[in-house]
């Protein structure tokens, strides 16, 4: 198990060393220069070049590269010279020292993934502590809604196969599949925080946490994780319904099912005890995959229903060109997929004795 679980890190550390490097160069290569954005309209020349130098713009591009990789690094090489962009800052940079030269230091410490330009001096991970919090909370509400009735659904999708309840089952999940998300964000905006927002008291927008009329404390507002949460777990849902129908038709058929119902099992205990638990592994597949992309495809939700998360932060990065921000939330959001496929895989263990972690 715990060799599994280094070698898999391992692979997942150069998975992670790929994704740093495609965001890199994919956000340098574009139109623009950042200590421009930085500066907005009261650049001049002198401030632009100051601005580069304290960044590192100034250097070639694969100088900035390697300065970026050692930002990420937990362990890193910095400059003694106070006038380096390496310098070990303690207002950027979280650590502590292991070694020292006559010109360099080694340290251990948090990765830097930088300021924003946007909110000059703001870290861009402390932006993230701020937003991926309601991003999670909000994939879980979503993927617990999909979990839940996903596999009720599929159940009974399943013992009343070819009836009129199956066939409303599959019809609704076809489409709950085929529409895409940020379009079902609008229209239930719409019907249920607009239309019929008497009779549900539901708003069109809102965050988890929001100011009262004063403008002098925040207070929490479950009402408005209902909308994005239920937007965001339709297509999960659709697709976990239909797993679960079709992992439990086919174990319906084994040849241990018909053994068990041939001892006298009630047609109940061999469902809940045998065929269920048998038909889980497709699905904790989808679930694990579809929690992961919720990180990522809560943007649009959020970004329509108001809602204070990471994706919201990135759309307004984009909007902004706010590239630390952009690259630092792909960084987090790869990282936490990758965490989340090592944990499934050792969920696969218990479901289904058959696997073996190699």
């Amino acid at each position: 198990m715990i060799k599994y679980i280094l070698d898999k890190f391992f692979y997942s550390l150069l998975t992670l060393f790929g994704v740093v490097t495609v965001i890199f160069f994919l956000f340098n290569v574009l139109p623009g220069d950042p200590a421009q954005m930085m500066l907005g309209q009261n650049e001049n020349s002198e401030q632009l070049n100051i601005v580069k130098k304290k960044y590192g713009f100034d250097k070639p591009l694969s100088t900035q590269y390697l300065y970026y990789l050692n930002d990420l690094s937990p362990f890193s090489l910095h400059s003694l010279n106070k006038d380096d962009y390496s310098f070990f800052d303690r207002e950027n940079y979280t650590g502590l020292e292991l070694l020292k030269t006559h010109n360099y230091s080694v340290n251990i410490k948090y990765p830097y993934l930088r300021t924003s330009f946007v909110n000059q001096g703001k870290k861009v991970s402390d932006i993230i502590v701020e937003t991926l919090p309601n991003t999670i909370i909000l994939a879980i509400s979503a993927i617990s809604i999909a979990i839940i009735l996903g596999i009720f659904l599929g159940i009974l999708s399943a013992l009343y196969k070819n009836t009129f309840l199956d066939i409303a089952i599959q019809f609704f999940s076809t489409v709950g599949m085929s529409v895409p998300s940020f379009f079902s964000a609008i229209i239930f905006a719409w019907i249920f925080g607009f239309l019929l927002k008497d009779f549900t008291g539901l708003e069109m927008s809102g965050s988890l946490y929001e100011l009262d009329d004063y403008g002098e404390s925040f207070h929490l507002k479950l009402k408005n994780l209902l909308l994005p949460s239920v937007v965001l777990g339709i297509r999960p849902l659709a697709v976990i319904s239909q797993l679960m129908r079709n992992e439990l038709l086919n174990i319906l058929n084994q040849d241990y099912i018909r053994t068990a119902k041939a001892k006298g099992l009630s047609k109940f205990y061999v469902i809940k005890n045998h065929a269920i638990k048998n038909s889980l592994n497709p699905v904790v597949t989808a679930i694990s995959g579809w929690f992961a992309s919720l990180l990522a495809g809560a943007v649009f939700v959020e970004f329509i229903f108001g809602w204070n998360g990471i994706g919201k932060e990135i759309v307004n990065a984009l909007n902004l060109l706010d590239l630390p921000v952009i690259m630092g939330s792909v960084i987090v959001i790869a990282f936490m997929f990758i965490l989340i496929n090592i944990f499934v895989d050792i969920i696969y263990i218990k479901l289904d004795p058959r696997v073996k972690l190699n």
